[in-house]
């Protein structure tokens, strides 16, 4: 029997449950389908986790470094039971609260299991057909496991499956050197493992501009990680001592051999097993649901939202895309996705903190432009904190003088960006800034210092 529903949303990760809250609110009959875990990528696998073994990590890098601050300490040893004992206690907290949430929610039903188009109009979970004029697609993605050569024949972790580990990798090798292989390699590597980082390009975080990859490169070489960059040709095997990391680069042995290798090689959506030819819904070549500015799909009624679509990666653009669709469904308010800023952080210590524009962009563009930089080691507070790597980069348009975009790599930079993302949105001119007064000591009082120090771009 086809149960009838005003709205089925398939997935609850961070877009799904929100939605779900104002569509029912506003008197809809909401279904909301999940086949595994509540929360999504975020709370499971993703930013929960791995944040708080960040922080696990932050603090034994610090007791570590406790004589440089006039304290003593004994040696410091990692329990990796308990440091992900903590780990799975936060992210427990944190699905069972958004489970709790849906399941008490007036006028939502929870279905547990596998969702499948019939029609574009129709899901089959299990033995239920649910139906429905309005469905949402918040169905998220997962590690990407290219058929590299070897492959088939060893064990590799994702980071899901790392984040199951209870015992410390005497030597991680890390395929991959962007946001999540950066993270993993640095937190391990503070944990007490030997870390070695093996990336194609010719250096880290390849989408970030030369200036900030290196400084990058210096904070991890800095810590003991080992690089090999420019490598060709990855394949792997088995090894006695664990798996064999064959690399083709322009220097350094043809051959790394680690306990344990981590694939941090890119992310797929996950959309291959939702029927969505069934429903009549354009994917793209990577798999991604083709969507437009307001997160409609060519299908009249299908909308999706988060890592699925494409339009962002990130657990603050999944919940934009519920905003955006909530605003233009319920609030008569048009919002859409070309709207907001590219922003983002890379937590590795100190942190990477981003918005709008780099500087190869902008230069890319031919506008006009000043730029303004600062290390950090003319940043009291980082001088103060005993931690002045990285540096900030500011870049402002030079005719309207509105912000274009910053770098901010140092104690803070993921929290002292937002200043300038919220002066991007407000669209104000770089002198309300440099004319504003901040709290000393902070590194947001040295944003008016490097605006006031712009300077034209050539």
């Amino acid at each position: 029997m086809t149960k009838r529903f005003d709205a089925i949303i398939i997935g609850a990760g961070q877009a799904g449950p929100p939605l779900a809250g104002r569509l029912s609110a506003a008197g809809m009959k909401v279904a909301v389908v999940e086949r595994k875990l509540f929360g999504g990528t975020c709370v499971n696998t993703g930013c929960t986790p791995t944040k708080t073994l960040v922080a696990s990590a932050y603090a034994a890098h610090l007791a570590r470094r406790a004589a440089d601050f006039g304290v003593s300490a004994g040696p410091v040893t990692i329990d990796m039971k308990k440091v992900m004992a903590r780990k799975d206690e936060i992210v427990g907290k944190s699905r069972h609260g958004i489970e709790d949430w849906l399941g008490g929610m007036e006028g939502c039903t929870v279905f547990r299991g596998h969702a499948m188009f019939e029609s574009p109009t129709t899901v089959r979970v299990g033995d239920d057909v649910l139906e429905a004029p309005r469905i949402f697609l918040n169905v998220g993605g997962r590690a990407s496991v290219p058929p590299m050569p070897g492959i088939d024949k060893v064990k590799v972790l994702t980071n899901t499956t790392l984040l199951e580990l209870e015992e410390l990798p005497s030597h991680l090798v890390v395929v991959g050197g962007s946001y999540i292989g950066l993270e993993f390699g640095q937190m391990f590597a503070r944990f007490g493992s030997k870390v070695t980082i093996v990336e194609k390009g010719p250096r880290l975080v390849g989408r970030e501009d030369e200036d900030v990859s290196k400084a990058v490169e210096d904070i991890l070489t800095g810590e003991g990680i080992a690089l090999r960059l420019n490598a060709e040709c990855i394949h792997f095997s088995p090894h006695a001592d664990g798996i064999a990391v064959g690399v083709d680069c322009t220097s350094g042995d043809r051959e790394v051999v680690g306990s344990h290798v981590l694939l941090a090689v890119g992310r797929r959506p996950n959309t291959d097993d939702l029927g969505l030819d069934k429903a009549g819904v354009t994917v793209d070549a990577r798999g991604f649901i083709v969507v437009d500015d307001e997160l409609r799909t060519n299908v009249p009624g299908i909308w999706a939202m988060g890592d699925c679509n494409g339009r962002g990666a990130f657990t603050h653009t999944s919940y934009n895309d519920f905003e955006i669709v909530a605003a233009n469904l319920l609030d008569d308010d048009p919002r859409c996705v070309s709207d907001r800023t590219e922003c983002y952080a890379l937590y590795i210590d100190p942190p990477l903190g981003r918005v709008g524009m780099t500087e190869k962009a902008v230069r890319a563009s031919g506008r006009k432009a000043l730029i303004g930089t600062r290390p950090m080691s003319r940043v009291s507070r980082a001088t103060e904190k005993g931690d002045t790597r990285g540096f900030i980069k500011i870049l402002v348009d030079a005719e309207s003088h509105q912000f274009l975009g910053a770098s901010i790599l140092g104690i803070g930079g993921d929290e002292v960006v937002h200043g300038i993302l919220d002066l991007i949105y407000a669209k104000a001119p770089s002198t309300v800034l440099q004319r504003s007064v901040a709290i000393h000591p902070n590194v947001s009082e040295l944003l008016p210092t490097v605006v006031g120090e712009l300077r034209p771009l050539t």
